[in-house]
């Protein structure tokens, strides 16, 4: 009885995974940042995080730091900014940076329904001008305090949110984008986990 509950657990999270909603996290320090946001990505559905390292070292991460997470969200390292996007690109994603510029969209504006990627930078330089560069746009979390910036993870839970927000009001979590043939498949490899 319990095995069949988790399974029906686990079919219950791959309908509701969004393959086409992905985070990027370019050389974020800390690995109980990284945790954390894995957890935030867990909880929204996101199926796979990019994880680009040029100025630091890949993040190990423990069971206990990332409550799991890790376990139920893939990831897919790069060494450059050009060689994520450039995938990403090829794959159809809209890549949005967090970053302050001339062209930076309010979080709420954007539309977070699509094939989308969203990018956070390191803790103490926030993403490199390369990535702002390549991006198809910047975005920012208003904000009405002294302080004009949230922690890394923070700032992730909150756009993601936004993003589940969204994509609740679209549908996007009612209907499944695997087919039956792909639900099997995942449940397989997850039922092994």
């Amino acid at each position: 009885m319990r095995s069949e509950r988790r399974l029906t657990r686990l079919e219950s999270v791959i309908r509701h995974r969004q393959p086409d909603l992905t985070v990027i996290l370019e050389n974020i320090h800390d690995p109980h940042n990284v945790s954390a946001i894995l957890r935030s990505c867990d909880a929204a559905g996101v199926m796979e995080v990019q994880l680009v390292y040029t100025n630091e070292e890949f993040p190990k991460l423990g069971k206990k730091s990332s409550a799991s997470a890790k376990k139920w969200v893939d990831h897919r390292n790069f060494e450059s900014v050009s060689k994520c996007f450039g995938s990403l690109h090829k794959e159809g994603y809209s890549i949005f940076v967090t970053h302050l510029g001339k062209r930076t969209t309010p979080l709420y504006e954007l539309n977070l329904t699509t094939k989308v990627a969203l990018a956070f930078g390191n803790e103490h330089r926030g993403v490199s001008e390369e990535a702002s560069e390549l991006a198809d746009g910047n975005f920012m979390i208003p904000m009405f305090g002294m302080i004009q910036s949230l922690n890394v993870s923070v700032a992730c839970a909150v756009t993601l949110f936004e993003a589940v927000r969204q994509r609740i009001l679209a549908g996007r979590y009612d209907a499944s984008t695997f087919d039956d043939k792909d639900v099997r498949k995942l449940l397989k490899k997850w039922a092994m986990k």
